[in-house]
């Protein structure tokens, strides 16, 4: 697969089993994830790479006992479970801004930190795993912000789910970029 190809064809995938990367695809992935756009190389990111059995169980114990301690029910309980389990190798992606003589936006970093959480998906795929970018309220919760040892300043952007995929994922999608692009 070419890289204009991996850009255009990339898709996220929920159907993820093992096998997960090994160590050298995985050391492979973090790397590109260093490559992103970083100004003022403030390298404001870091990630937390979670595949071993032992970790993948802290994990996922966590997501539980944070529904359980909010009493947020059975059904985000399932789901909890349910993300989980979606793939045998998790990294989270954390935006850690830094601050120096010359500060850079916040906002910017956030953005580098971004840009790092999508190499990976690229990474991954490039080496043949298929994987998606989890959001929404896991990212949030107080237990794994602390399992991750978040400081206050501190965002966790997304948790990349990697694993090989169990179903073809859809065409690419192709769409008319003349509905949003001006062109001067």
């Amino acid at each position: 697969m070419d890289s204009l190809e991996l850009l255009t064809a990339r898709r996220s995938n929920k159907n993820l089993t093992a096998p997960a990367p090994d160590e050298l695809q995985l050391d492979s992935i973090l790397q590109a994830a260093t490559q992103v756009p970083d100004h003022g190389n403030l390298k404001p990111w870091r990630f937390v790479a979670i595949h071993s059995e032992e970790g993948l169980q802290r994990f996922r114990q966590i997501l539980c006992d944070q529904v359980i301690q909010n009493n947020m029910g059975e059904e985000a309980l399932n789901k909890a479970k349910r993300v989980g389990n979606l793939a045998p190798m998790v990294i989270a992606v954390i935006a850690s801004p830094q601050t120096s003589e010359k500060p850079k936006p916040e906002w910017e970093q956030h953005m580098s930190a971004a840009c790092a959480a999508y190499a990976i998906q690229l990474a991954a795929q490039a080496q043949g795993f298929d994987n998606v970018w989890i959001t929404g309220m896991w990212v949030h919760i107080p237990l794994l912000r602390e399992a991750f040892n978040c400081n206050e300043n501190e965002k966790i952007i997304g948790l990349m789910m990697i694993g090989t995929g169990q179903c073809a994922v859809q065409n690419p999608k192709n769409i008319d970029v003349n509905e949003f692009t001006a062109y001067w």
